[in-house]
């Protein structure tokens, strides 16, 4: 199967993928060798009326709902047209922070349209990448070749809009997603063009077992990390050992830039953080830190890490303490809607079928359809998925209960939206003033 790469990007209503919505799509397929396949994509998302964007975010965009009902298709045609036409067998999608963004967004959006929210991860071939940690990891140990940028304060900065500028790539509307598509792959040639060893050792580390290989507790070593958890000072890059296991297979790994016996016990995480296998991680051999001045690049020496780590191996109830509190955390707030609950488990093979059957069923076939599903979540899920899709497949009960579903949303997310509104109002009155009109729009339709 040939494999090719999916770069794309979305702008949202919000940051959170829990509440907010996706509102415009773009991506573009390349060859392996980073050259354009076909044509690029760019679709608006039309906002459901059971959400409310961020005042904030859409002064950032200038994507207003309006623009989305007027020229953008609906959740249930979206899922299913990128489903079927763009994350295709053999695709690595890939973007800029898409891993820990754009990736959450894509999954509560499937979960909310009745399609399985991790196949376009893994199944038949698929797989996903992310070109921020790739920049954060070359931009720590081998930065050569590339002009870097930093913030007004002289801090190091990855902004994907001042690194296009600084090297002289295209990028002509920054949190447009097509531009910012394009300017992704420029950086992606970028790296492979400067550092062609680095980029393809890190691609390779899509496959989790790959990560196995370097951070393992069955043959616990040092290793290279960047995360955009450490600090910008050493560019996100440490050395970390494999510490404990973590939740869902994963493992707790310590930041040996730091002492056990310094360390002040309120502050430990992220000191200890989880490296989850399944999100690139961008880790290394000890032995890169070798070539090139590698261990002053990160602000370290051996000497500090072999110290560091003596005196955690000394202590091996520290580690138990840490997998004891890193179950007690709680991963995701409590859900409060189905919609929120995609993380609360995985469905059953019974429901995965049924889960099939609502999203091929026309409005028609949906209205006499009431399958027995076993997941808690699904029944109110498919009445909500009934009302945003095809209103005109729900009976004067299920109606009911839409409408008090979306009057009780939209309440719960007025304060907020009306608090932002006032604040980001004076930065572009136009937006502000078709904020103001959606937001009356739909209140004059719940109430």
């Amino acid at each position: 199967m040939d494999k090719t790469f999916f770069f794309y990007d979305l702008e949202t209503s919000g940051l959170n993928p829990r509440e907010d919505r996706i509102m415009q799509f773009a991506g573009q397929r390349t060859t392996m060798d980073l050259e354009p396949i076909g044509e690029p994509v760019n679709i608006l998302v039309k906002m459901t009326e059971d959400a409310l964007p961020s005042p904030g975010a859409i002064m950032v965009t200038k994507i207003t709902p309006q623009d989305t009902l007027r020229d953008g298709i609906s959740e249930a045609e979206f899922s299913k047209k990128v489903s079927e036409e763009i994350f295709t067998p053999g695709t690595i999608a890939v973007g800029f922070n898409t891993v820990r963004f754009d990736d959450e967004f894509m999954r509560a959006t499937f979960w909310r349209n009745f399609y399985d929210p991790y196949e376009f991860e893994w199944k038949d071939e698929r797989s996903r990448w992310d070109m921020l940690d790739v920049v954060r990891i070359t931009r720590a140990l081998r930065p050569e070749g590339i002009n870097w940028p930093v913030n007004e304060k002289g801090k190091a900065t990855n902004r994907l809009e001042l690194l296009t500028k600084l090297n002289g790539l295209s990028h002509e509307h920054a949190h447009d997603a097509l531009s910012d598509v394009f300017a992704t792959i420029a950086v992606a040639k970028l790296i492979r063009e400067k550092q062609p060893k680095l980029f393809d050792f890190l691609l390779k580390l899509r496959n989790k077992n790959e990560v196995k290989k370097l951070v393992n507790l069955d043959n616990k070593q040092p290793f290279v990390y960047t995360s955009g958890r450490y600090e910008s000072e050493f560019n996100k890059t440490t050395v970390a050992f494999p510490l404990t296991s973590g939740r869902n297979g994963n493992v707790l790994v310590f930041d040996l830039r730091y002492s056990l016996e310094e360390l002040d016990r309120e502050n430990v995480f992220p000191i200890v953080k989880e490296l989850c296998f399944n999100k690139c991680p961008a880790v290394a051999p000890l032995s890169v830190l070798d070539e090139g001045d590698g261990w002053n690049k990160i602000g370290l020496t051996r000497e500090v890490v072999n110290k560091n780590l003596e005196i955690l191996l000394n202590r091996p109830e520290f580690a138990e303490k840490m997998r004891e509190e890193n179950e007690n955390r709680p991963e995701f707030p409590p859900a409060l809607e189905p919609e929120a609950a995609l993380y609360d488990g995985f469905l059953d093979d019974a429901d995965r079928v049924k889960v099939m059957a609502v999203r091929n069923a026309s409005p028609e076939e949906l209205a006499d359809f009431h399958p027995e599903f076993l997941d808690e979540r699904l029944p109110e899920l498919l009445l909500h998925y009934k009302g945003r899709n095809c209103p005109e497949s729900l009976s004067e009960e299920e109606t009911k209960k839409w409408e008090a579903y979306k009057k009780a949303r939209l309440e719960r997310l007025a304060p907020k939206f009306l608090s932002d509104l006032e604040q980001f109002y004076s930065k572009d009155e136009y937006v502000g003033e078709e904020l103001k009109l959606y937001f009356e729009s739909l209140f004059d339709t719940n109430y």
